[in-house]
């Protein structure tokens, strides 16, 4: 299954995104469980990649 282009995402996103794949791992999921998760989990926190324009957080 194709992954999503994530040049999108702050550096900041990246590791948090890595940190949280991490974890996922370390409970017994596997690599690409783990990984879809992570994303999942910094789009939900974050609301995605970067934004820009008026009115935006």
């Amino acid at each position: 299954m194709p992954q999503g282009d994530k040049s999108s995402y702050t550096d900041k996103q990246k590791r948090k995104a890595e940190h949280i794949e991490e974890s996922y791992e370390e409970r017994g999921l596997s690599h690409e469980e783990a990984e879809r998760r992570a994303w999942a989990t910094v789009n939900k926190q974050d609301g995605g990649g970067k934004k820009s324009g008026s009115g935006r957080k």
